[in-house]
């Protein structure tokens, strides 16, 4: 087995993962801020970021869609190792991982009317949460919140959708943003 499949997870599982969990709910409670999630040091092109919310929210039981441009065996090793999450089609992804252009948005599943939360989660890797290119405003942001997102369009859509639809995190380095289905997005 690769060296590289065995490390890479959190030094102090118990410890880091609560953080990285409250990171995690903090920046989808708070849409657009940016939050540090260190401690995990995934294989190479993973970020530290999409390295930690994998260990923090996918298991066993969370199928998990990558895209071509992160699907190596190294990185399936270090899911398989740290997370047993199986690698599935986009069609059955509770989560999916990869950069913006290679998600195939229009195979995930949005939900249902009685079920909205049987939805994907999108891990977005970008190379950098600034500068900012989008106006936010909803839930969890008083007034505004300016953001950095790979495009406007698609979230403009996904609102309109609501309560049906994704969410997405987005990971640069060891920096986290979110954005919930119910935020509603403008191009600044």
């Amino acid at each position: 087995m690769d060296p590289q499949t065995l490390s890479g997870g959190f030094a102090d599982p118990a410890r880091d993962a609560a953080h990285a969990f409250r990171a995690c709910l903090q920046a989808m409670a708070r849409p657009g801020r940016v939050k540090r999630i260190p401690g995990a040091l995934p294989p190479a092109p993973l970020s530290p970021a999409a390295g930690a919310v994998l260990l923090t929210l996918v298991d066993d039981t969370t199928p998990l869609f990558l895209a071509p441009g992160l699907d190596t065996q190294a990185l399936r090793g270090w899911i398989a190792f740290h997370c047993a999450a199986p690698i599935s089609a986009p069609e059955e992804a509770v989560f999916a991982l990869g950069a913006w252009a290679d998600l195939p948005l229009d195979r995930f599943r949005p939900g249902t009317p009685d079920y909205p939360d049987r939805s994907v989660t999108l891990i977005v890797e970008m190379a950098a949460l600034t500068p900012p290119n989008a106006r936010l405003r909803g839930p969890g942001i008083a007034t505004h919140q300016d953001a950095a997102l790979p495009a406007i369009a698609p979230f403009v859509a996904n609102r309109t959708r609501y309560p049906l639809g994704f969410d997405c995190y987005f990971c640069a380095g060891a920096d986290l943003s979110a954005l919930p289905r119910s935020t509603r997005v403008e191009a600044l």
